[in-house]
């Protein structure tokens, strides 16, 4: 696979070898490289190697600017301050850069894949069985679903896994109602909407909680059918099977919805891991990792105390025999270390659940299951906040159904395409389809252009703005682009290394360059907000070019017509890419 050495890669490994000829001793020296506003790009390494060699730093610097092997990569480099170089790369070596990335057979912009691919088990978007998804499983599915793309498009072997919530007490009352109203999820017609499939399990979930409690003897009927649930009982679990069924009609809506790909296989519930709990508490007692404690299988920590400074265990196996979060999440462990031979487990969940996890990561690897070779990171999202920065919530004071907020941000973002459609000659149709690609965009970066941790606020308004970092700037620059390529008449996009590069071409083509680094680190760090960063930033560059730059005008010569419509249509790919890799759409006409 063809993959091109970044400007900032090659540029290192020209100091790197004039390092080591100035001075042999510091042959595994990094220059410390870095963009700068004085120049392209600034070294800060040899202060901290002069102090360590006790030589003067300018001297030792001056000493390596004239080791340098310029070639066509380096136009100018000087020292600078107490033995900075400042470093100003050539015209040429941007535009025959950027004409590789351009001409990659395998269509990748160049970007190479990761050293060493492993195989990753990611666990998100999470929904849980008749119940309603609300605004805090946004994060899990719109995070989670971007990273799959990220590691997928660096090499990795992608494992998705929907841990759902489809088993627990709360079962037994709902198949217990069923049994008594066997009608409850009949279907009026053969096509049945996520919508109805949703008012359906939430008609029969109100009445089943209402009748258990105000009625002692359904109640009694409803725990008895637990049992039987867990026993594995033929008649329960076919009534039990009812309610995923229903849901996942839902569930596929919701992501469709998204504009996300959910496969059945790879929704893989509670439930999954029945069979191995008993297996998984009596490993885990044998060994010792867990011990008995008042009846109930617990694994204990130095550093988790609770307010009163006693130990808080983690419960693996109740004292009545049933087993928790716990016991489910470390069978899965197990599941996803030896059956789907991960390397790394990757959890996509609310900050929250962050001790829980710490907990069972932490006996995970003192049973064996967890090492060297195979490690366990919990991707902890914040909270969504409305507008007054508290949770969000709607005015009565519930949760804001995802659903309702997905078709608010459509309608939204349709009304800002439609104000535009006249001048564009947009069709009804492609209104509709781009106002949802608008609206849906608009969420997932709002989501994805905040670091995971952090809580950020709802405002649909900002959201869907045409001015700052929004997905709708992104999306309208991608489409500024097509209208000028379609403008272009007979002129082509052509590289041109020969030429000399206006300011804002250089900057546009040196972010360009960045495109494959940036994916790599931000695939490596599971921060899909560096990469929605790096796009505002080429967007935002692409506009400055516009300003400064004419692409067609009949005043310039033709090869300057040619290199200009190669820059922005080598921009709008790299855009397209990573827009693609964030799970967001570019429309060519907006």
């Amino acid at each position: 696979m063809a993959s091109v050495q970044s400007l900032t890669s090659a540029v290192h490994q020209r100091l790197a070898n004039a390092l080591s000829a100035a001075l042999p001793e510091s042959a595994d020296a990094d220059p410390l490289l870095r963009r700068s506003d004085r120049a392209d790009f600034q070294a800060n390494g040899i202060l901290a190697l002069a102090k360590k060699a006790k030589a003067n730093p300018r001297e030792l610097a001056a000493q390596v600017v004239a080791q340098v092997t310029a070639g066509d990569l380096i136009k100018d480099i000087e020292v600078s301050g107490p033995g900075f170089l400042n470093i100003t790369v050539s015209d040429r070596a941007i535009v025959e850069n950027l004409a590789a990335r351009a001409t990659d057979p395998a269509g990748r912009l160049g970007v190479p894949q990761a050293d060493a691919p492993g195989t990753t088990v990611i666990d998100y978007a999470q929904p849980n069985v008749a119940k309603e998804m609300h605004v805090g499983h946004l994060r899990s599915a719109v995070i989670g679903d971007a990273v799959v793309q990220l590691l997928e498009f660096t090499g990795e072997t992608v494992v998705r896994r929907h841990h759902i919530g489809d088993w627990g007490t709360q079962f037994g009352m709902l198949i217990q109602y069923l049994e008594e109203h066997p009608h409850e999820l009949d279907h009026k017609a053969s096509e049945v909407s996520g919508e109805e499939a949703m008012s359906n399990l939430d008609r029969l979930y109100k009445a089943a909680r209402g009748l258990f409690d105000s009625d002692e003897e359904f109640k009694t009927r409803a725990r008895r059918r637990v049992v039987d649930l867990q026993a594995g009982d033929a008649k329960t679990l076919a009534m039990w099977q009812k309610f995923v069924d229903e849901s996942k009609i839902y569930f596929f809506s919701v992501f469709e919805k998204l504009d996300m790909e959910i496969r059945d296989p790879d929704i893989v519930g509670e439930s999954g891991y029945n069979d191995m709990l008993a297996e998984t508490c009596r490993l885990l007692e044998e060994s010792g990792v867990a011990v008995r404690s008042e009846g109930a299988l617990c694994v204990f920590f130095d550093d988790v105390k609770g307010p009163d400074g006693n130990p808080v265990p983690l419960i693996v196996q109740k004292s009545d025999g049933g087993y928790g979060y716990a016991a489910t999440d470390l069978s899965a462990i197990r599941d996803r270390v030896f059956h789907l031979k991960a390397n790394t487990l990757l959890y996509v969940v609310d900050a929250r659940q962050s001790l829980h996890f710490k907990m069972v990561f932490e006996t995970a690897r003192r049973a064996g299951w967890l090492g060297e070779d195979v490690t366990a990171h919990q991707l902890a999202f914040g909270t969504v906040l409305g507008k007054d920065g508290k949770p969000f919530k709607t005015r009565a004071g519930e949760t804001v159904k995802l659903q309702d907020l997905l078709d608010e941000a459509v309608e939204r973002a349709t009304a800002v395409v439609r104000d535009k459609a006249e001048k564009v000659g947009l069709s009804e149709e492609e209104i509709t389809e781009n106002g949802r690609y608008v609206g849906i965009g608009a969420v997932k970066y709002a989501d994805l252009s905040t670091s995971a941790v952090r809580d950020y606020k709802f405002d649909l308004d900002q959201m869907v703005s045409l001015n700052g970092d929004t997905s709708v700037y992104l999306q309208y620059a991608y489409a500024r682009v097509q209208s000028i390529l379609r403008k272009a008449g007979e002129a082509r996009p052509a590289a041109h290394p020969e030429l000399e590069l206006a300011p804002a071409e250089r900057e546009l083509g040196l972010q360009l360059d960045r495109f494959g680094e940036t994916v790599l680190e931000v695939a490596a760090s599971y921060e899909p907000h560096k990469l929605a960063a790096y796009l505002y930033q080429l967007a935002s560059l692409l506009t400055t070019f516009y300003d400064q730059c004419q692409v067609l005008s009949a005043d310039n010569p033709a090869e300057v017509v040619e290199n200009r419509l190669f820059l922005v249509d080598l921009t709008a790919r790299t855009l397209h890419q990573g827009m693609t890799l964030l799970g967001i759409r570019t429309p060519d006409r907006l």
